[in-house]
């Protein structure tokens, strides 16, 4: 691998060489005609001038005698002077000289300066992976850059999805109130905006976060999400049979047959139930885009959940970086769990879920809301699939020592 970058690097610097030179080379060429040859041309022609003014009368016989031999006194000056043309071209070849030599020597001291030359370096397997505190520091620095930059609003819109997804819903509402202020009209960034503020306040979509989910529907009626959100916000305070409407209006925007279709109508009967007494729901609801597929829990783990848990579910790349190229953030209480993977749940500018053909989803109950595992935490993973799969379901079977 190595040999093979010098190559391809040492065939690309002859190639910009030959391009830097060979202005300078046609410069050369074109300077062929010395200033000498150039001035005793002026001469002839302008002695020719004095001689058909003299003829024609125009001058007098003495003020052509004078000019003829100011004239003849400058040709012998330039004709003694040194040839500045060719001082001119060896100037050139030196400055070509040293313009070739010094292109790629600078060219290797910026990259040996502030490159990567190690990653020429086979490394060790596992060592290419970033940690997660190398994704928090990708974070803080886009937190950074957006502090000079203020105006960015998908900046803060993905600056929120960060925060959020390593559990800081205090930094993420503030960054996705900075990014409502500049984009007010954006449906599904007042979704998540309403969704971290409610893990923000202890779960609770009443208020502000509900109010925030209403504006959204007002912009885009069909936004699944806030459709799933403003239900639960129905379920929570008691009034099952608005939350089984609402949840029913999700059914006209997921295909009949999958995954999503069946979760919804599992909490529709659900909330029907309730409202006539039933016993309490099993909530799940998720939009239906991008990857799709069911989050299950073991039964022999049931009772080492709590309701309060979270559920992280997150895709990976196949063969590649370790960072999760989409992440979604849950309660265990909605367990069975609907999801949708898409580029919007992105950490990374350029590293969704599109950017890579096949990826694994992995799922983890986490009993202290923390990104990073933990032991004690519960965990499965799917077998690699396509980016656009359906129907991937995941069972979460394992403990993280």
């Amino acid at each position: 691998m190595t040999i093979l970058f010098w190559a391809i690097g040492g065939a690309l610097a002859a190639l910009a060489l030959w391009a830097i030179l060979r202005p300078l080379d046609a410069r050369r060429a074109g300077a062929a005609v010395s200033r000498r040859a150039a001035n005793l041309a002026i001469y002839r022609d302008q002695r020719r001038e004095l001689e058909a003014d003299l003829a024609a009368g125009k001058i007098e016989r003495a003020d052509y005698e004078r000019a003829l031999a100011e004239l003849e006194a400058r040709a012998l000056e330039d004709a003694d002077a040194p040839d500045e043309a060719a001082a001119r071209r060896g100037r050139r070849r030196l400055e070509a000289i040293a313009l070739g030599a010094g292109t790629p020597l600078v060219a290797l001291a910026i990259y040996f300066a502030v490159g990567s030359p190690g990653a020429l370096t086979p490394q060790p397997h596992g060592a290419g992976e970033v940690t997660a505190a190398q994704i928090e520091a990708m974070v803080e620095g886009l937190a950074a850059r957006l502090r000079e930059n203020p105006d960015d609003a998908e900046g803060w819109k993905m600056l929120g999805r960060s925060y959020a997804a390593l559990g800081r819903f205090d930094a993420a509402v503030d960054a996705y109130a900075k990014a409502a202020l500049r984009a007010p009209r954006d449906a599904q960034l007042l979704t998540d905006f309403a969704d971290a503020l409610a893990m923000a306040r202890g779960r609770s979509l009443q208020g502000e976060p509900e109010n925030l989910v209403r504006r959204a529907l007002e912009i885009d009626p069909r936004n699944l999400k806030a459709l799933a959100l403003a239900g639960t916000a129905e379920f929570d305070r008691g009034d099952f049979a608005a939350a089984a409407a609402t949840w029913e209006r999700m059914l006209t925007h997921v295909p009949p047959e999958s995954e999503d279709a069946r979760a919804i109508r599992e909490n529709v009967a659900e909330a029907r139930r309730r409202a006539g007494g039933a016993t309490p729901p099993t909530l799940a609801a998720a939009p239906a885009a991008g990857l799709r597929g069911t989050v299950r829990l073991s039964p022999g783990l049931r009772d080492q959940v709590a309701p309060g848990d979270t559920v992280f579910i997150y895709a990976r790349a196949e063969k590649g970086p370790a960072m999760p190229l989409a992440i979604l953030r849950r309660s265990a209480q909605e367990l069975p769990i609907a999801y949708a993977l898409d580029d919007s749940m992105a950490m990374a500018p350029g590293m969704g879920l599109s950017s890579q053909p096949r990826v694994v989803i992995t799922a983890r109950i986490s009993r202290s809301g923390n990104a990073r595992p933990q032991p004690g935490d519960l965990q499965g993973a799917s077998a690699p699939v396509a980016n656009d799969a359906t129907g991937v379901d995941v069972l979460i079977d394992s403990v993280v020592k």
